[in-house]
């Protein structure tokens, strides 16, 4: 961390660098899987690092968890059983839990470190969902735990960290993590995934996780949205057997959003889903010529 004039000096690549300035630091130090750093930031709020790697700040971070869970959860349609892998902060068993057919959260983060430090310096992404009896922790590997889980799932949720060179998430975007995957899914289960930026440069780690989960699944549909603290428009992928989120209409949005309960939404919305799936022609182009990723041939993020 360079605290010099006060920034922090994020690396997102040797061509590109982010500068933030910091109003107050939270957090500074290393668990046993990676390091963390959580700061004040008057135009963002508390901010969160892992890895020298923003994964999510206050001032935007309900457009990002609400990007990634809702859509596939209202395309099920009940969704009881849901499985996340990662989700350190508890916003994403936040989303989920405003779904009232819910009837059990896990989630799997192999840092129980920083799960510890985000429910102690960032309590406003869970909203007590760590404390809800429906949730379930668990620390440990998410390969491992998917390999060895007999339960079928409605829903998995990757919010993962990017696959760096030594770190947790490796081979977790994988093709052969992703039929793991498929074969813990029910019959009408989806899984999603967050994959990266989909500007026109730095999108080949999404347009790779496309590639990669039409070779695993027969219903694939990547989507976006912008994300104003990453200064990047972010990419999502579902996954399914048979569900097409694409092919529910704004009503029958609108009827389950209803029919659940789920309220207080400052960024999903009916209008939203349908939007988030129309792609550029530049990333239709990318896809094209993303490659597979393999557990012999991972994608390794280069910052």
């Amino acid at each position: 961390m360079n605290k010099q004039g006060f920034y922090f000096i994020e690396p997102f690549t040797e061509d590109f660098y982010r500068f933030f300035k910091l109003e107050g630091v939270h957090y500074e130090g290393r668990t046993k899987y990676q390091q963390v750093h959580c700061f004040k930031s008057r135009l963002f709020g508390k901010v969160l690092f892992l890895d020298n790697k923003i994964q999510s700040a206050q001032v935007d971070e309900f457009v990002y968890h609400e990007a990634l869970v809702h859509p596939a959860m209202i395309t099920h349609p009940s969704p009881r059983r849901v499985l996340v892998l990662g989700g350190g902060e508890g916003a994403v068993l936040r989303e989920i839990l405003k779904h009232s057919p819910v009837k059990r959260a896990v989630m799997v983060d192999i840092d129980k470190e920083l799960v510890g430090l985000c429910r102690k310096i960032l309590p406003e992404w869970s909203r007590g969902a760590f404390t809800d009896p429906k949730v379930k922790l668990v620390f440990q590997d998410a390969r491992r735990f998917v390999e060895r889980s007999k339960t079928p799932y409605d829903i998995i949720l990757s919010d993962l960290t990017e696959p760096l060179d030594g770190g947790p998430s490796l081979r977790l975007f994988t093709r052969e993590f992703f039929e793991i995957v498929s074969g813990t899914l029910g019959d009408d289960g989806l899984f999603v995934l967050h994959a990266g930026s989909t500007d026109p440069h730095y999108n080949h780690f999404f347009s790779s996780c496309v590639k990669t989960l039409m070779e695993v699944f027969p219903v694939v549909r990547p989507y976006w949205t912008s994300m104003f603290s990453f200064s990047l428009p972010w990419g999502f992928i579902i996954a399914s057997k048979n569900s097409d989120p694409f092919a529910l209409d704004e009503k029958e949005i609108r009827r389950r959003l209803a029919a659940r309960g789920v309220k207080r939404l400052g960024h999903y919305s009916p209008q939203i889903h349908r939007a988030a799936f129309a792609l550029p022609p530049y990333l239709k182009k990318a896809i094209r010529a993303g490659r597979l990723i393999t557990d012999a041939k991972p994608f390794v993020w280069k910052a």
